[in-house]
């Protein structure tokens, strides 16, 4: 796993205790999680905790989800990444997942964008990756457009506690073809 990869705007590093505050701000946010299943966390000792769970998965499969940080001001914004999913309702078998989440006074502004390409390039020019997969929420518009742009291509339905998602898969070819690598 990298220590860091930099975007124009944005530094993604490894998840670390000096993060709860930032994703407990996110994680506690009704508005971040309205696509999610709405559950929000309680208490920044659950942020501890998703942070450990999240640095387990760097120990276990060599890459997780990592921190967001705002080049020009150092402040945590949200995170975003790759992660080995198994068993997840639209794809049975192991795969790895794009994810990200963000606070929202930086939605609109094409941080999504920037910070999933950064991750599908790690993704299949480190990882050797052949597909990386993401899913979101069928109202979720602006996740829909983000997936478009990085060239995923809709794959199917699924429902995840009673909420209908779309599916997305983008294959390395697919990323090579649209002239990302």
């Amino acid at each position: 796993m990298p220590l860091v990869i930099e975007t124009a705007r944005c530094i993604l590093r490894p998840l670390d205790e000096t993060d709860v505050s930032g994703m407990f701000q996110l994680d506690s946010n009704a508005e971040v999680l309205q696509y999610l299943g709405g559950k929000t966390i309680a208490n920044p000792e659950q942020s501890l905790a998703i942070i450990k769970m999240v640095r387990n998965q760097y120990e276990v499969n060599g890459y997780g989800r990592w921190a967001v940080i705002k080049k020009s001001s150092g402040e945590f914004i949200g995170w975003a990444g790759l992660k080995l999913v198994e068993g997840e309702a639209y794809l049975a078998q192991p795969h790895t997942d794009l994810g990200y989440r963000l606070l929202p006074q930086f939605w609109g502004r094409g941080y999504g964008t920037e910070l999933a390409m950064a991750c599908c390039k790690w993704g299949f020019e480190a990882l050797n990756l052949e597909s990386i997969y993401a899913a979101t929420h069928q109202e979720n518009q602006g996740s829909q457009k983000i997936l478009a742009k990085c060239g995923f291509q809709k794959m199917g339905t699924f429902l995840y506690e009673e909420a209908p998602q779309f599916w997305y898969v983008l294959s390395r070819n697919r990323w090579k073809a649209n002239e990302h690598s």
